[in-house]
């Protein structure tokens, strides 16, 4: 049962396409495990196999690369339905599109015929390594290190030591963008990002991390010690890690709205089929007027999410800048999530409360969605932040 409201905009013949493939995947192959999974904490690999034979891997991506060549707006579409049956899943595909679209946008020719074409196939599954126990929403703070081997005008190499925290798809993940300091004294200038394979020496996956939601989408720490890595495998200039993070992490923003929405939108149909099945005092819930009110917001949160999500990802087929975008899109839709699979679960009382019941599940995934890709005050200060810069004409 869907109980959407209408698409904001029409949608292409191949936007529809491809959400309608993302549907039925998804409604047929993640929905039935995806409680198991979650229980399990168990990440299931031949699933994300499966999305890379689909082309989700590669859809956002432009055919000149290997990519699907649909837009970011269908990209949206899709991750919207992964989400709506597993919202772990669909976390484990964002990362790994997200750690690609650095090598898309800053890597050399040599670079990106290595490096990607496993991945938009699905083969290599990715992760972006940026997050550390002391820089989390100050990714400046970083303080792995990367220091220099051989002369310091052209180095032969680079050896990696520190300690990464909270990296999604690790340790199931084969190829990492790594982010280290050259001097942690320079602050974001001399941050530098690094291409790193799983197996390499010196570079192990540490402390798994035992999560409150989408706990089947693995998270654990990453330990370098002594990990050289080639020149050949730094991604743009040294120093310019922090721009690259911050230009991925924009691209990120708007698939991880997706998500939250496609979340929310499962949290409203199961309140909303409860209301018309669960009949009290001789009359379904549903004739109930409160009840009714508050099935109707949840529906507003949903579509104000699926909106500015929308908006946001149009903005980047269009080449605009999304900063602002997509940190309107992220802070709504992943507290819109919030709420809607909060009120499904006290829509439903002690089912809700259940573990045998999905929107229990939904509201412990839809916490985290607060917090990764830039906590939500984050985002409230860069919203801000473009807002007065308007005003004052900066």
């Amino acid at each position: 049962m869907t109980v959407a409201p209408g698409e904001p905009g029409a949608l292409t013949p191949e936007e529809s396409l491809l959400r309608d493939m993302a549907r039925d995947f998804a409604e047929r192959e993640l929905a039935p495990g995806a409680a198991e999974r979650d229980e399990a904490e168990r990440f299931d690999r031949a699933l994300f196999d499966r999305m890379g034979e689909l082309g989700f891997t590669a859809a956002p991506f432009p055919e000149s690369i290997g990519g699907a060549g649909f837009s970011y707006r269908a990209w949206t579409l899709a991750m919207e339905e992964v989400a709506r049956a597993d919202m772990a899943m669909a976390i484990a595909l964002s990362v790994h599109v997200l750690s690609q679209y650095p090598v898309h946008t800053w890597g050399s020719d040599e670079q990106r015929a290595r490096w990607l074409p496993a991945m938009l196939a699905g083969e290599a599954l990715g992760a972006f390594a940026l997050t550390e126990p002391h820089a989390g929403s100050d990714a400046a703070a970083i303080r792995t290190r990367a220091t220099r081997v051989g002369p310091a005008a052209a180095p032969d190499g680079y050896r990696l030591d520190g300690t990464k925290s909270w990296i999604s798809n690790a340790p199931e993940a084969d190829r990492y963008l790594v982010f280290a300091t050259l001097d942690p004294g320079l602050g974001r200038d001399g941050i530098t990002a690094f291409l790193v394979e799983k197996g390499m020496p010196g570079f192990r996956p540490g402390r798994h991390e035992r999560k409150m939601g989408i706990r089947a989408c693995p998270a654990s720490e990453l330990i370098f010690e002594g990990c050289e890595v080639a020149v050949a495998n730094r991604l743009g200039g040294e120093g310019e890690g922090y721009r690259i993070a911050l230009s991925a992490l924009g691209e990120g923003r708007i698939s991880i709205a997706a998500a939250c929405t496609g979340l929310a939108q499962a949290a409203l149909e199961v309140g909303a089929r409860y209301l018309t099945e669960r009949v009290a005092f001789g009359v379904p819930l549903a004739e109930q007027q409160g009840l009714r009110f508050v099935l109707a917001e949840m529906a507003q949160q949903v579509a104000a999410a699926r909106a500015l999500t929308r908006a946001a990802a149009a903005a980047k087929d269009r080449g605009e800048p999304i900063a602002e975008a997509s940190s309107l899109a992220k802070w709504t839709a992943s507290d819109a999530a919030m709420r809607v699979t909060t009120d499904a679960v006290q829509l439903l009382g002690a089912a809700g409360y259940s573990r045998e019941n999905p929107v229990e599940r939904y509201m412990r995934d839809a916490k985290g969605a607060q917090i990764y890709e830039g906590t939500n005050q984050i985002h409230r200060l860069i919203v801000a932040e473009h807002v007065l810069a308007r005003v004052s004409g900066s």
